[in-house]
């Protein structure tokens, strides 16, 4: 019997766009036969900021529960896939602080062959989507991964229009990832999964 595929989704949401996309890739990846592990980059803003803003303070509340990623995470899974919100065209500090965790692993080539994804929420159109998933993917270039992009592998994506990973356009906060972000998303973790089943039976 093929050992079962082990994911960690680590992401960070400030006010739950990000987050809703990572537990879309969770159910995804846990109805393709997966096991996941949804965890969250830790938070590094001031409180006093996060309670100034009604919409970050009720996702903060609503995702106490989701545990922290430690770089325990990475070497357990054999899929990585990161979710981050845009901050000027880069992933989120929160989500890079984690990342620069992992130099032990990457020392011990630890993370070579890891199948690895992105994907991003952005408050407005053209707000840096793709130079963000760039940006988290130039981190498993060096650590050996194989990143394996959605593509236009599958219809969904003609109409999510990213082939780099699943987006979605936030408007500020105002507007949840609808039907076809989250089918995008759902796509790129069945694909990563998928890939790294074959990687686990030799195929």
């Amino acid at each position: 019997m093929t050992e079962q595929v082990k994911v960690a989704i680590v992401y960070y949401s400030a006010t739950g766009s990000v987050y809703a996309l990572a537990k879309a890739a969770a159910e995804a990846a846990e109805k393709e036969g997966a096991e996941v592990r949804l965890v969250k980059a830790k938070e590094l803003a001031p409180a006093e900021a996060i309670a100034s803003n009604e919409g970050w303070a009720a996702h903060a509340a609503e995702t106490q529960s989701v545990p922290e990623a430690t770089t325990d995470d990475l070497d357990w899974a054999d899929v990585v896939l990161i979710g981050s919100p845009t901050r000027f065209g880069l992933p989120a500090a929160q989500i890079k602080q984690f990342i620069d965790q992992a130099g032990p692993l990457w020392g011990q080539g630890k993370l070579v062959d890891k199948v690895a994804s992105s994907f991003t929420s952005t408050g407005t159109a053209h707000g840096g989507q793709e130079t963000t998933i760039t940006a988290i993917n130039n981190t498993f270039y060096h650590w050996g991964a194989i990143i394996v992009a959605p593509g236009y592998a599958d219809p969904i994506q003609f109409q999510a229009g990213n082939p780099y990973g699943a987006s979605h356009i936030s408007n500020n906060g105002a507007t949840p990832p609808g039907e076809v972000e989250l089918a995008s998303v759902a796509f790129q973790a069945r694909r990563a999964v998928q890939v790294a089943g074959r990687l686990k039976r030799g195929a």
